[in-house]
């Protein structure tokens, strides 16, 4: 500790003695008029590029009135505070003008501190200078900091493309390269198409000349055929040009082809048109109940590809069923459960980009059927049974500290309840008091009073459901009680403090799980039907008002838990690997699907024939 203050104390000095430009053997110049006298040794100790001028027999002479050209007075006045006091004031206006400088000058310290900042600080890159970013790394050879924008641009391109002035401006190698990703994080290919069109308009008369390359890196496959014929084949920059005449007449043979396939088999390779993009948000379904056992099984949810994958060669979370899952950055937290003798404490944390799970520290009371969510980057975990006791208490898991603490009790002790985050609270629904008694009340939970109070009731009581936070309001889907079969689903609006009716699910679902993905609400399903287990996937549009059924995992099992990580930057290791063989699939599912209709036909014709005989 004292040496580092006398060093400090040093540099102090040193840096007054430059003020007032004592002792100091070089004056180094800005662009803009700045004089800075300085010690050529200091300068030395930091930067390669001053010690390779100063020491250099070729410049000795000369290397005492410098012009630093592209640097201004600013900048090298902050380069000289980090050089002479081991601080710089890094923020997101000067960030990169500083890294360049550093690099210019050869100062691995600034320039690590630069490319940190810009990379870890919360809402360092944006919409106004994300290109800015990814061009300043692309030219310096930063590596992770170009990866670091070019994530960030594929991540957010859809607002990118209609908002941004700086796309407007790329040349059309960097434009192709992005829309030609297969990260590219769009669900609609016509905001590529329409990026394209105003991308081209800037510029009309020197861009148009592009379009038919541009073209190609649409999906054209997988857009409306209509609109494909409609709005891209007919547009005055596409008539005209014999190129993308071309690749239009391709992709149409192709959708031709892809309707044959549905009434002759043929092999089908599909083409790059046709492919859709990475995900970067991935749906895990972890553990489960199957064939008189726990499992640890872990699929990935492909929800571009709509397809479900295995995960394999990750360690394991342990077999267990009737657990929760949560997210807190990459990181997967598998809370409580059974295994198939005994009700757990025990918790598992799974890193979803080093592929590699740990134990973490178990809760304070043994849980299944319990409750959990996530909120300010902490886990708590609610209700639950263990012995036969049916838990009102609750805990918080502290990440950094590696610790469960309990928090004030809730109202009513519940099990097979639901819990989600919304408006900086946690709101647990429904469940029930014993194994017969679905609740419909609803607690929240201030973090802030420690307190839980009681909100409006769902409109059914229901319990083995799920809620989830969707477009800031909670919905709560699927579930039993004990009157009806079916419950509708339902959403609450808190700033209403009520509950209000949306369309039924097109299955019945308990003990089903929820999760927000791709602007949709998904939902997992698995149950024994009395003779296999049965896997049920469907998604929620809200502005079509409308469910649509989903691919079904390959691991039927019930008493599972999902979660979702977001901005997975290793998304691809868990995305569908064979989309080449995707629109064969398709077509495969459409032909079983239209025998068992004509069979369906058949038989009702035949059932017909002989009622009236």
């Amino acid at each position: 500790m004292e040496l580092n203050q006398s060093r400090t104390e040093a540099f102090v000095r040193l840096n007054k003695l430059r003020e007032r430009n004592f002792l100091c053997d070089a004056v180094l110049r800005s662009e803009d008029g700045g004089v800075f006298p300085v010690h050529r040794v200091i300068l030395s100790m930091s930067s390669e590029y001053f010690r390779a001028l100063f020491t250099t027999t070729l410049h000795t002479g000369e290397a005492t009135n410098i012009l630093l050209h592209g640097i201004s007075s600013v900048v090298m006045t902050q380069i000289l505070d980090y050089v002479y006091f081991r601080e710089v004031d890094i923020r997101s206006d000067n960030a990169c003008k500083l890294l360049v400088a550093a690099d210019y000058l050869c100062i691995p310290d600034i320039i690590k501190l630069c490319c940190d900042y810009l990379m870890d600080a919360k809402d360092t890159i944006d919409a106004d200078n994300c290109f800015g970013i990814l061009r300043v790394a692309r030219l310096h050879s930063f590596a992770d900091l170009k990866t670091h924008a070019r994530s960030f641009v594929l991540r957010h391109f859809v607002e990118l493309s209609r908002q941004s002035e700086e796309l407007l401006e790329l040349p059309v190698e960097e434009l192709q390269a992005i829309i030609e990703s297969e990260e590219l994080n769009v669900k609609d290919e016509k905001v590529v198409w329409e990026c394209i069109l105003r991308w081209i308009n800037r510029h009309p008369d020197s861009r148009k000349g592009q379009i038919a390359g541009l073209l190609k890196g649409v999906r054209l496959g997988l857009l409306d055929e209509t609109f494909l014929k409609e709005e891209v084949s007919k547009h005055p920059y596409v008539t005209g040009n014999k190129a993308c005449k071309a690749v239009i007449s391709e992709t149409l043979t192709f959708l031709d082809d892809v309707k044959s396939l549905t009434k002759k088999y043929k092999e089908f390779i599909t083409p790059r048109i046709a492919y859709p993009q990475i995900p970067q948000d991935v749906l895990f379904a972890i553990g489960g109940y199957r064939d008189g056992t726990m499992t640890d099984v872990i699929e990935a949810y492909d929800a571009r590809a709509d397809r479900w994958t295995v995960v394999e060669g990750v360690d394991s979370i342990g077999r267990r069923a009737h657990h929760r899952t949560a997210v807190v950055g990459f990181d997967i937290y598998v809370v409580g459960g059974c295994n198939g003798e005994e009700v757990l404490s025990s918790c598992f944390c799974f890193n979803a980009v080093t592929k590699t799970c740990r134990e973490v520290a178990p809760m304070h009371e043994c849980r299944y059927k319990l409750s959990v969510a996530v909120l300010r980057g902490s886990v708590y975990a609610m209700g639950g049974v263990a012995c036969r006791v049916i838990h009102r208490t609750a805990e918080i898991y502290d990440r950094k500290s590696n610790q469960w603490s309990m928090i004030a009790p809730m109202n009513t002790g519940r099990i097979c309840a639901s819990a989600a985050a919304l408006n900086d609270k946690i709101y647990v629904a429904g469940g029930c008091v014993n194994l017969f008694s679905p609740l419909n009340s609803v607690e929240v939970y201030d973090p802030d009073t420690n307190r839980w109070t009681f909100v409006a009731p769902m409109l059914s009581r229901r319990a083995s459901f799920s809620c989830v936070e969707y477009h800031g309001c909670l919905y709560a889907l699927g579930g039993f009680n004990e009157t009806s079969g079916v419950i509708r689903t339902e959403k609450y609006d808190a700033a209403e403090d009520t509950w209000i009716k949306i369309p039924y699910m097109n299955f019945y679902a308990r003990g089903l799980n929820t999760e927000a993905i791709d602007d949709m609400i998904f939902v997992i399903s698995g149950y024994y039907n009395g003779t296999d287990f049965v896997s049920h996937v469907a998604c929620f549009h809200d502005k079509e008002n409308r469910w649509y059924q989903l691919a079904e995992m390959n691991v039927c099992r019930n008493f599972l838990s999902t979660c979702v990580i977001k901005n997975l930057p290793n998304a691809s290791d868990y995305a569908y690997k064979h989309r080449e063989k995707m629109m064969e699939e398709q077509t495969k599912k459409r032909r079983r699907s239209n025998v068992q209709e004509e069979g369906g036909e058949m038989l009702t014709r035949r059932r017909r024939i002989v009622k009236e005989c």
